[in-house]
C-alpha cells in the first residue's frame, strides 16, 4: 500500500509540473517569417508576425493586416530579436517559422552567423525553408500582401514547396539540408532566389490584392551557389534545372525540344532518377552521371506523326542529346568557378576514401579537371488523350 501511494505521488508530480513552462497564445508574438539584412555595424533583422485575432476575424473583410512586420538592427542577430520587444507588446516566438530570407549582401558576405543561431535556439524548428532576396532587400520581401493567402509567409512556403516539384530550376532548401551541404565533404549548397515584381511601395499596400492583376508578387527565380557560407554568383535557368536533374531532386517538370521541321515539342517529366558514380582511369578520379527521365508529350507544334514507333525512338534520342547537352554545359560552367554543387566529390570521399584523402584538401581545383561523363536514358510513355497535333489533321 505504501508502495501504491510512494507511486502515486511521483505521477502526480510528473503531471502537476508538465505545463511548468507553458506559454499562453496571447503573450506571444509568433513569428511565421524572418529576413535578415546587413547593415553597418551589424544585422537588420524584421519579423513577420501574426495577428491570430485579425485571420480568424476577418476572412477576407477589411480590416488590420493579419501579420505585422517589426524590424530591428544590433550587432547580432539575437539581440535584434530580444530588442523587438522594445516596440512589440510580446515576446517572438519563433517555432512556427515558415520561411527565412537572406538578404543578398548577407549571403554574399557569409551566412555562417544566422545559421549558427537558428541551429543553436532551442525555438526554431527546421522544415521551414531558406530563399535569398534578389535585386531587393529581405525587409522589403516581407513586407509584400499577397493574394491568395492571408499570411505571406504560409503563402511563400507553399509556393516554393509547389515550384520544386513541379519547376525543376527552384530548389525547396530546409535548414538540415543546408547544415548537410555546409558540414559535406565534396559538396556545396545552393539556394533558391526570390523576387519583387513591381515596386515594394504597392506590394505593401491593401490594394496590392483588391485588383485582378496583381501590382507585385513574389516570384521565384534561379539558383544561387554557395562556397562554404558565402554566395558566389547566381545560376542561369538552364543550369538551375541541370542541378536539378543531375541530383535528383526532379519530381516533375516540363521542357522543349525543337522538332526537325519546324515548331516546337513539350514533354512533361512524370518520373526521375539520377545517379553520380565515381569511378578511376589510369590512377585518376572520374565521375559518370546517370539521368534516367520517363516523359509524356505534353504539347505539339509541329507535324509529326506520332503513331510510329520510329517517330517516338527519334524523340527519344533526340531528348537525351538535349539533355546531356545541358547537363555537360551546366557542369562546364560550375568548373569555371571552382564549386561542385552537385557532390561530385561526396561521391569519390565514399568510394575512394584514400584517394578523397590526396585530393581533398585541394578540391576546389581539382574539381574544375575532373573528367565527367553524363548519359541519359529518356523514354516516352504517354501522347496525352490525343495522338497527332491538331496541324497534322
Amino acid at each position: 500500500m505504501k508502495g501504491i501511494k510512494v507511486l502515486l505521488c511521483i505521477v502526480l508530480v510528473i503531471i502537476l509540473a508538465g505545463c511548468w513552462d507553458r506559454k499562453e497564445l496571447n503573450d506571444l508574438a509568433i513569428a511565421v517569417g524572418i529576413g535578415i539584412d546587413k547593415v553597418q555595424g551589424g544585422y537588420q533583422v524584421s519579423v513577420q508576425v501574426v495577428d491570430p485575432a485579425e485571420v480568424a476575424a476577418n476572412k477576407g473583410k477589411p480590416g488590420r493586416s493579419p501579420v505585422t512586420l517589426f524590424t530591428m538592427n544590433a550587432p547580432t542577430i539575437f539581440e535584434a530579436v530580444r530588442k523587438m520587444t522594445t516596440i512589440s507588446p510580446r515576446k517572438i516566438y519563433m517555432a512556427h517559422t515558415r520561411m527565412l530570407i537572406f538578404g543578398e549582401e548577407v549571403a554574399r558576405e557569409g551566412i555562417a552567423p544566422v545559421v549558427d543561431f537558428v541551429s543553436r535556439d532551442h525555438e526554431f524548428r527546421t522544415d521551414f525553408y531558406i530563399a535569398i532576396a534578389r535585386g531587393t532587400t529581405a525587409r522589403n520581401i516581407l513586407r509584400v500582401i499577397t493574394p491568395l493567402e492571408q499570411i505571406p509567409s504560409t503563402e511563400m512556403f507553399a509556393s516554393l514547396e509547389t515550384s520544386s516539384q513541379v519547376w525543376a530550376p527552384t530548389a525547396a532548401v530546409t535548414m538540415d539540408q543546408l547544415i548537410t551541404d555546409f558540414t559535406s565533404k565534396g559538396k556545396q549548397a545552393v539556394l533558391t532566389g526570390v523576387r519583387l515584381t513591381g515596386p515594394v511601395r504597392e506590394g505593401d499596400q491593401r490594394k496590392n490584392v483588391e485588383q485582378i492583376d496583381t501590382p507585385v508578387l513574389l516570384q521565384y527565380t534561379t539558383l544561387a551557389t554557395f562556397r562554404g557560407d558565402k554566395m558566389i554568383n547566381w545560376l542561369s535557368e538552364a543550369d538551375s534545372k541541370a542541378y536539378s536533374y543531375i541530383t535528383g531532386k526532379v519530381k516533375s517538370t516540363v521542357g522543349s525540344m525543337a522538332c526537325k521541321g519546324g515548331g516546337l515539342l513539350t514533354l512533361e517529366v512524370m518520373r526521375s532518377d539520377a545517379r553520380i558514380e565515381a569511378t578511376m582511369k589510369n590512377g585518376t578520379p572520374e565521375v559518370i552521371v546517370h539521368i534516367d527521365l520517363e516523359n509524356d508529350i505534353g504539347e505539339v507544334q509541329c507535324k509529326l506523326d506520332l503513331t510510329e514507333k520510329d517517330t517516338i525512338k527519334e524523340l527519344e534520342k533526340e531528348a537525351e542529346k538535349s539533355l546531356e547537352a545541358l547537363a555537360t554545359k551546366a557542369i562546364a560552367n560550375a568548373k569555371k568557378n571552382g564549386v561542385d554543387i552537385y557532390g561530385f566529390g561526396e561521391a569519390i570521399h565514399r568510394k575512394y576514401p584514400k584517394v578523397w584523402k590526396k585530393i581533398g584538401s585541394n578540391w576546389e581545383k581539382e574539381f574544375t579537371k575532373l573528367p565527367v561523363h553524363v548519359i541519359a536514358d529518356v523514354k516516352i510513355r504517354r501522347l496525352g488523350t490525343i495522338n497527332n497535333a491538331f496541324e497534322e489533321k
